[in-house]
């Protein structure tokens, strides 16, 4: 799909110890970088499954089984979003850098919502 959008790099990876995922592309020259944690994903699915006693395996095994589903998850909901702003730059709804704009990254290797959100520009008051 990116590629007969015109992204010319394309990349997946996980970062072991945060738990993020990470999709990363580029689109004309820009760079995207979009990250999402499967930690967050495994902590509401265990909210709503539990462990108990009549759970087959070790807390620990169900806990691994919460972080394996949040990054299928997690995988998922990037793959769908980033399918649903390129349809809608495709129908003229967005421009890419309305879709895109927080994660272009910058010179530096931030992203750009990072970059506000150190440099506080978004402060209310």
């Amino acid at each position: 799909m990116l590629k007969q959008f015109g992204c010319t790099k394309f990349a997946t990876g996980e970062d072991f110890d945060t738990g993020e995922l990470f999709v990363q592309f580029e689109h004309r020259g820009r760079m995207v970088s979009l990250i999402a944690s499967s930690k967050g994903y495994a902590a509401a699915w265990l909210k709503e499954n539990p462990y108990n006693n009549r759970r087959k395996g070790t807390k620990a095994d169900h806990e691994a089984k919460a972080l394996e589903k949040g990054g299928t998850a997690v995988y998922s909901i990037l793959r769908d979003w980033v399918k649903g702003q390129v349809t809608a730059i495709e129908i003229g709804m967005l421009s890419f850098e309305s879709a895109f704009l927080s994660h272009i990254l910058l010179p530096s290797g931030k992203r750009v919502i990072e970059h506000v959100e150190e440099q506080k520009l978004l402060e209310g008051k």
